[in-house]
């Protein structure tokens, strides 16, 4: 039977010492490592962010830095909000007593929880959805769990007393998910009776059914100098797409210009800047592969410095950003949708114009010049529109 979840909350654990690191030379906690321009821990953040049932996220640290990390924490938030309520809170001496007081930070609306190690940053959004799918049809604790591939032997000492029944075996991950009640009665249980556990699932399991559902072999844990090495690994490159649109009106005062180059004759612009409605779309394109918004946020036309500005100099402006993105552009199409002028004779000092602002090659560069068989603005020469797909490959 399917159960509704009043309130899902996830407790994210970064009050780790690192001990198995100490051989790394690390000047942080390795939750504190900077990976991808962020810390660790809050790549783990980010995915529990994509849950939609999640409301909120208890993040555990050591108390020696709960300080400095209420003020990291509320700082990242700032800058890269994941649409959740938060709360920050010390961890204690073993990894249990980090979850119990995590849990105690809950409200009291939450009725179930994600409990997830921050040195796991790689686990899937689908995989934790997978999670909270499984107690919404009824389970009390739900686990991720792999396959082993070793035969695993049991011994005493460097004696081997049994050869374990691999099919019987898996390895677990985290996050793990479970019914808050059945989780707060599994830590007052160890509490009182001295249990000492390496993982959330073990101790409910004495209490209720612990489900497994498929865990992702990509969901490694930081845990030993060689494992830094997946932190380093080489960056790939990510093909993207960014997509612009300008308009101009004719009847202004600006000499028409496109993709930099002036056309002679051809009707005046109203614009704050040049009115290079070819250039515009472009930077928009531009940013749209960096996801930097759109040229307004960057030179908005109430800022009497942009006025009359060349746009190739704007152009150059969002090139940098791209450049500082990882975003590298590969191909450009333009299109200019005009009635008038005629562009055809301009078509290749505009195109040679943009692969040199571009600094690309002539066949990444493709423009078009076309009419709208004189229907809309453009067709009644009202004004002068521009279209720009721009294909750039993106360091991740």
């Amino acid at each position: 039977m399917k159960r509704r979840l009043e309130e899902t909350w996830a407790v994210l654990l970064a009050a780790g010492s690192g001990s198995r690191l100490s051989g790394a030379s690390l000047d942080v906690r390795k939750q504190y490592i900077e990976y991808k321009g962020v810390p660790l821990f809050w790549h783990s953040a980010r995915t529990l962010s994509r849950i939609a049932a999640l409301k909120g996220i208890v993040f555990v640290f050591p108390e020696a830095d709960l300080k400095r990390m209420r003020r990291t924490v509320k700082d990242l938030f700032k800058t890269d909000d994941l649409g959740l309520r938060f709360d920050v809170v010390a961890g204690g001496e073993r990894r249990q007593d980090s979850v119990r007081h995590g849990l105690e930070a809950l409200p009291r609306e939450c009725d179930a929880v994600l409990v997830h190690d921050s040195a796991r940053p790689f686990a899937s959004a689908a995989m934790v959805q997978s999670l909270v799918d499984a107690l919404e049809q009824g389970a009390q604790g739900v686990i991720p769990a792999i396959e082993v591939t070793d035969t695993v032997k049991k011994v005493d000492g460097l004696v081997v007393t049994e050869t374990l029944t691999r099919s019987e075996l898996r390895a677990v991950q985290t996050p793990q998910a479970f019914m808050l009640d059945i989780l707060r009665e599994a830590h007052a249980r160890a509490e009182a009776e001295g249990w000492d556990v390496t993982d959330d699932a073990s101790m409910v399991e004495r209490l209720a059914e612990v489900r497994i559902v498929p865990g992702e072999a990509g969901n490694s844990k930081i845990t030993t100098p060689g494992d830094l090495a997946v932190l380093k690994r080489q960056k790939v490159q990510v093909p993207c797409t960014g997509w612009g649109y300008d308009v101009h009106r004719y009847g202004g005062d600006r000499p028409m210009v496109l993709g930099g180059v002036p056309i002679a004759g051809a009707p005046q612009i109203k614009a704050h800047s040049d009115g290079d409605v070819l250039l515009h779309a472009l930077m928009d394109a531009i940013l749209g592969c960096v996801g930097g918004g759109d040229i307004g946020r960057h030179f908005p036309d109430t800022d009497p410095c942009w006025e009359g500005v060349d746009s190739s100099i704007l152009l150059r402006e969002v090139l940098v950003m791209a450049d500082k993105a990882g975003v590298r552009i590969v191909h450009a199409d333009l299109t200019v949708i005009a009635q008038v002028p005629r562009l055809a004779p301009h078509a290749d000092q505009i195109t040679k114009n943009i692969v040199r602002l571009l600094a690309l090659e002539p066949p990444q560069v493709n423009f078009k010049a076309t009419t709208e068989e004189k229907l809309g603005f453009t067709g009644e020469k009202k004004g002068v529109k521009a279209v720009a797909c721009v294909t750039a490959l993106r360091e991740m």
